[in-house]
């Protein structure tokens, strides 16, 4: 297909075919989890494009498409699934029970409304595809979709027009994070909206999902750099007024924000943007206890200093990820700015980090006056930033039994110590009953004046062939716990089809109906992603 990426996703792993490992790699780390366990491991082969076996499309497109369109099969495999670990185990074990059966690049809006007029009048399924880094089943085919065509917007991917006046871009939002990064570096600016999946999410699926990015205070969310927003539906084209703010009754771009690809796809925004950072400290502060710990962050972030970075690492989480002891707690501070000199506002920070008992020399605070080098790269912060920004090394690992999983929600300060324990308390019991024990460790990702967002990670040995059924049982209990405890399900993974048995109790019933309503007048025919946030 003409204008095909040179750089291409695995279907069988996170990342691109590049940068996935070899069968080498992984019978290395099965020697050594064989040498840990006392017992042999062997890893399933890699599987090959010429191993799957796809059902044949069951549509056929017309003429006028076949241009932008696909029946590729390396496409239509790696469209069948996102990106969390369980679909990737079933692609490793050449599960594609349900690949789209055609996929679309459109160039363009004109083709979008092509193909979205298409699905639409034949009652095909139509699912928007970002950059594919969907953990929660958001972009997946299902098992009762009669006939699916995914509409991947990866050439839609430039910077159109930058307003250096009011510091905002206009976006095309099939952008992958790094290349939106290299379009707006050769004018000084940046979006510094940096997520987990960065490398592998677009502009567009940040939007859709409310992504969490790099602040971990203050502009927390992309909600926070949205100036407007233009979507395309089967009832017509949407796109709200560009302003700096309004009090003109329910926000129009609030709407779509979240929206999750059930009304339209987002083909454009225009974008806050800010001058590069020249100016950064860091700071790593160890603390005795979890407790005196958070009660730090809380202090912090209430005095309104606004860090870009406040992530606090559980004694367990700084030992596994920090090299630190596993007894002490770990807050990494950082500010940073294009403007403004940050020594003063770290200092403060620290000062009132120590004043909850928390520990740090002096020499240790790096400070970055004017040079734009960063800091927070060497010693314990270090340590933690490689094997946060290193996602797709869990590859490595799949199928070989070892299991392991995220969850992420957020909650207010005075309910947080007993919603901690009640999550520890759920999701300790269901890896003791299911894996017969694991590791469960918790950080904050990111950090409001009334209340922490914390991220939770486990892992436990499981049994080779019997890992979805334990990851299930595992999952179930800690979003369970979550719900019962008053947390919301999902601070910046979103909801696709893994939450929303949770989701369906978190919001009001009112506002489902209304989120049905807007359903019916943009999506009359119901074809854009169903079972995402409503019943089909």
């Amino acid at each position: 297909m003409a204008g095909e990426a040179v750089k291409r996703r695995s279907f069988w792993s996170w990342g691109f075919e590049s940068e996935q490992p070899t069968e080498q790699d992984r019978r290395e780390f099965a020697k050594k989890m064989s040498e840990l366990w006392g017992e042999a491991v062997e890893p399933p082969p890699i599987p090959t494009l010429d191993d799957l076996e796809l059902r044949e499309p069951r549509i056929r497109m017309p003429a006028s498409l076949e241009s932008f369109c696909s029946t590729d099969k390396h496409e239509r495999a790696v469209h069948t699934y996102g990106s969390h670990s369980m679909e990737l185990l079933r692609a490793l074990h050449r599960e594609f029970p349900n690949p789209p059966d055609i996929v679309a690049h459109p160039r363009n809006e004109g083709e979008i409304e092509r193909v979205l007029g298409w699905c639409s009048g034949r009652g095909y399924v139509a699912i928007p595809f970002g950059g594919g880094s969907s953990v929660v089943g958001g972009v997946s085919p299902q098992a009762e979709h009669d006939a699916v065509v995914t509409i991947d917007l990866d050439r839609l991917n430039r910077v159109l027009e930058i307003d250096e006046t009011s510091r905002a871009a206009r976006i095309q939002c099939g952008v992958l994070g790094p290349d939106l990064e290299d379009q707006l570096r050769p004018h000084g600016y940046t979006l510094r909206q940096f997520p987990q999946s960065f490398a592998l999410s677009s502009l567009g699926g940040w939007i859709a999902t409310r992504s969490g990015g790099h602040y971990a205070t203050n502009h927390t969310h992309i909600d926070d750099f949205v100036e407007s927003v233009r979507m395309l539906s089967p009832a017509g084209r949407y796109e709200s007024r560009r302003l700096p703010g309004s009090g003109a009754g329910p926000s129009p771009d609030r709407l779509l924000i979240g929206s999750e690809g059930i009304l339209g796809i987002i083909t454009e925004a225009w974008m806050r943007i800010q001058a590069r950072p020249k100016y950064r400290a860091t700071a790593g502060v160890t603390f005795p206890s979890w407790q005196s710990g958070y009660e730090a962050t809380r202090h912090i972030v209430q005095a309104k200093l606004w860090p870009a970075n406040l992530r606090l690492l559980d004694p367990d989480e700084a030992g596994r990820g920090a090299g630190l002891d596993g007894t002490r707690a770990l807050l990494i501070i950082g500010f940073e700015s294009a403007e403004l000199p940050q020594g003063e506002y770290i200092r403060r920070a620290v000062e009132i980090a120590r004043a909850s008992g928390g520990e740090i020399v002096d020499d240790e605070v790096v400070i970055s006056d004017g040079t734009g080098e960063a800091t927070g790269r060497g010693g314990a912060i270090g340590a933690w930033r490689n094997a946060f920004i290193n996602v797709g090394g869990a590859s490595v690992a799949a199928g070989l039994g070892l299991l392991g999983d995220t969850f992420e929600t957020s909650i207010t300060w005075d309910r947080w110590p007993d919603f901690d324990a009640q999550v520890r308390e759920a999701t300790n019991a269901a890896l003791r009953k299911v894996c017969g024990g694991g590791s469960l460790s918790c950080r904050f990702t990111h950090v409001y004046t009334d209340g922490p967002a914390p991220y939770y990670t486990w892992s436990a040995r499981g049994k080779q062939g019997g890992e979805f059924e334990q990851w299930a049982a595992i999952k179930q209990a800690a979003s369970e716990a979550i719900s019962k405890a008053g947390g919301t399900i999902t601070h910046h993974h979103s909801v696709g089809r893994m939450h929303r048995a949770q989701y369906d109790r978190q919001r009001p019933e009112l506002f489902a109906n209304a989120l049905r309503a807007a359903k019916r007048e943009f999506d009359p025919n119901g074809v854009l992603n169903p079972g995402v946030l409503l019943d089909p």
